[in-house]
């Protein structure tokens, strides 16, 4: 849900000025408030979160945010006004296009939630009050909201880049792929009622979450258990499929702001529940015609659909303009002051592009939007290298041609924007599911029981919600699914929470499961080929992102991998590297520095996991004294296949030492691709650094890592 939450996911090196000592406020209420609190800048850890001073940010291109400058935490949200209200929002607004100048990531969720943000905060008492935030893209208005300003503008230190936790003080339950926040804000509820405490637990989710079936999972046990919880639905019909794009969204007009209005209100909340308590005494089915025509009659008033929340449980309110901070106000007042009305759901209408107030920020996203238009045309350019998914898709739409059996599920967040050629080119036989990987996997199944050959996309991080599937749909009746894991590996700025670290081992481990990599754009496209042709079992790859080096087209033609068959890139005799999928090219790396230091390396490319090439492994071990196996996937991978075959074939016991490198047993925040590749110490002088140590060549291996 693109994206890194936690530590400094902006990456944007700024210099911040030393906390001014006095603030000029435009409100003489403002001055009573201690915004700027006289404490030397920096780091204050605190439990799990980092305390930091907000700092305006000096640049001549950043449009001033004077009122922004003031807030440290929501409490500083109390003393303002609507008027106040609405100029901060703008000024969120105009911080979040600055950082879109200033970095790749797209901050379009998070636009469409300013406004819901601010009103939040103002209306309830966070962190006594727990805000949970379905999405992480969502959730950057809430970080500037909660002291976390200047920490979006430095670098994170290489120690950053393990252990930190997401969620603190003013993050409860730190959100991962979404459909989270009802599940684990209904278990805060239950606590909080088991332990006779009074606060208020917000779940905001968005319409991408409600693509998934732990959402509706949650709102079903919360409509059971009848515990005090609010779900606010931010409906920005963000990354929805197209046909869901052009549907009508629920209009907004003084009507339904009224009628939202009234619905929250403590009067009619409490009519409501005297008509319940008379009917229920009258008897004679009386409360159960009387619940029929509230219903009725609610989902003539409600926008399509709003019956659905009435179903499982939940007083529905709504649909509510998400932009009006007055309404938002105003309904979130009156649902916080009542003690006990159960489940609720607010339903907030949203937009992405949601013009400000301000002429000066006006301007400025007017002038990034030219920006980004600008952007697009340069990805389409000629100029940019080609990454994985571009000679995927180009290999995949060749194979289609001849193959018209040959369809495509994609699951995630979003279509990516290699995949929209794929899209446009197989048009009927291309099947956007969203955030469903459940049915993704089991919809594959079935379109593959049916004759056809399906290709399922998903990345590596999204795969793991559909395990069980992957297990007892697919790879348990041996069904010909092939899955393509994308985002494989680090996934640079977008954190441990998209890192695909975990598909080898998951993947490996089933015992119908062929388990393949490609060490190049070349073996990528064979790969395809050889997925195209297996019909008697389950196939998957993975692929990391990013480029590519730039090559001839006509070298995407060529055949099919032999299955279980690896190959010999560099042949030596003093040590052996094994590397799986794009690690092999950091072999390689590693093989030019140690033959500068006169040593003999092999380079082999295993290209499967499963099956082992155990000719090839068996060779290496038989002709070298050292093995090194090198993956870029979590303990439990490639290189436990290698040692549990040498182990078992008795190769260990013949003297050849081996040693794995995979990713280290932590969460990599998110960092730029190479620091993350050094600090997981799978570079090229890290391996070489490795087999120097195992020659016992200790101080050449310091030297190394000191250049």
């Amino acid at each position: 849900m693109a994206s890194a939450f936690c530590n400094n996911p902006f990456r944007i090196s700024a210099h911040l000025p030393q906390p001014f000592s006095g603030v000029a406020f435009p409100y003489p209420e403002q001055s009573r408030l201690n915004f700027c609190p006289s404490s030397a800048p920096g780091f204050n850890i605190k439990g799990d979160v980092r305390r930091v001073a907000c700092l305006p940010i000096v640049d001549d291109d950043k449009v001033p945010t004077p009122l922004l400058d003031t807030v440290e935490n929501p409490m500083h949200l109390k003393n303002l006004n609507s008027m106040e209200l609405r100029q901060l929002a703008d000024e969120i607004r105009s911080e979040l296009l600055f950082m879109k100048s200033k970095t790749k990531k797209g901050y379009n969720t998070s636009l469409s939630a300013v406004e819901l943000a601010v009103a939040i905060h103002y209306v309830f008492n966070s962190p006594v009050d727990k805000i949970l935030w379905d999405m992480e893209d969502q959730a950057y208005p809430h970080k500037l909201l909660t002291g976390r300003r200047s920490i979006f503008y430095n670098a994170s230190k290489p120690d950053d880049l393990f252990g930190y936790s997401c969620h603190g003080e003013y993050d409860p339950f730190a959100p991962g792929h979404g459909c989270s926040s009802i599940s684990s804000g209904l278990g805060m509820a239950v606590a909080r009622d088991m332990k006779g405490k009074r606060d208020h637990i917000v779940s905001v989710i968005s319409n991408e979450t409600t693509m998934a079936g732990q959402v509706y999972e949650a709102m079903s046990n919360a409509g059971y258990l009848d515990s005090n919880i609010i779900v606010i639905l931010n409906d920005s019909h963000h990354s929805l499929p197209s046909k869901l794009q052009h549907a009508p969204k629920a209009s907004i007009n003084a009507v339904s702001s009224t009628l939202s209005k009234l619905q929250s209100s403590k009067i009619f909340r409490k009519i409501r529940e005297l008509a319940k308590v008379l009917t229920k005494k009258i008897g004679n089915g009386m409360h159960e015609w009387a619940a029929k025509i509230d219903e009725y009659a609610r989902g003539m008033l409600g926008p399509p659909g709003s019956t659905l929340f009435e179903e499982l449980g939940l007083y529905y309110i709504g649909p509510i303009d998400g932009h009006k901070i007055e309404d938002l106000v105003c309904v979130l007042q009156e649902v916080a002051s009542l003690d006990s009305m159960g489940p609720v759901l607010i339903h907030v209408i949203t937009h992405e592009d949601h013009e400000v107030e301000d002429n000066q920020t006006s301007k400025f996203s007017e002038e990034q939007d030219k920006v980004g238009s600008m952007d697009n045309d340069s990805v389409s350019s000629n100029s940019k290298p080609p990454t994985y998914s571009d000679i995927f898709v180009d290999s995949l739409v060749e194979e289609s041609v001849k193959n018209k059996d040959i369809v495509v599920v994609h699951s995630g967040l979003g279509i990516e924007l290699p995949f929209l050629p794929l899209k446009d080119k197989l048009q009927d036989r291309f099947f956007p599911v969203g955030m469903a990987e459940q049915h993704a996997v089991t919809f594959s199944a079935g379109m593959a029981c049916g004759g056809l050959k399906p290709f399922c996309l998903i990345p590596s991080a999204f795969l793991q919600r559909a395990y069980d599937q992957v297990i007892h749909d697919v790879d348990r009746q041996k069904i010909p699914v092939r899955f393509v894991i994308t985002s494989a590996g680090l996934v640079g700025t977008d954190g441990a929470t998209q890192c695909g670290a975990f598909d080898i081992t998951f993947m490996s481990c089933l015992p119908n499961m062929i388990v393949m990599a490609p060490s190049d754009e070349i073996e990528l496209a064979r790969m395809v080929k050889t997925a195209v042709l297996i019909d008697d079992g389950p196939v998957c790859f993975r692929y990391p992102r990013g480029a590519v080096a730039v090559m001839d087209p006509k070298l995407h033609a060529g055949e099919p991998v032999e299955v279980g068959k690896g190959r010999i890139l560099r042949e030596g005799n003093d040590i052996a590297l094994l590397g799986f999928g794009s690690m092999v090219e950091n072999c390689l790396r590693a093989h030019s520095l140690l033959s500068k230091l006169g040593i003999d390396v092999t380079v082999a490319d295993a290209r499967f996991c499963k099956p082992l090439d155990i000719n090839l492994v068996r060779n290496l071990c038989k002709n070298h004294k050292f093995l090194i196996t090198v993956e870029e996937g979590a303990i439990g991978g490639f290189g436990a296949h290698v040692a549990q075959f040498i182990s078992l074939d008795g190769l260990l016991d013949a003297g050849v030492k081996w040693r794995p490198i995979t990713l280290p047993d932590n969460y990599i925040e998110s960092a730029p691709p190479e620091d993350q590749l050094s600090c997981a110490g799978l570079t090229g002088h890290h391996i070489a650094a490795t087999a120097l140590n195992l020659l016992g060549r200790t101080r050449d291996a310091l030297l190394l890592m000191c250049r």
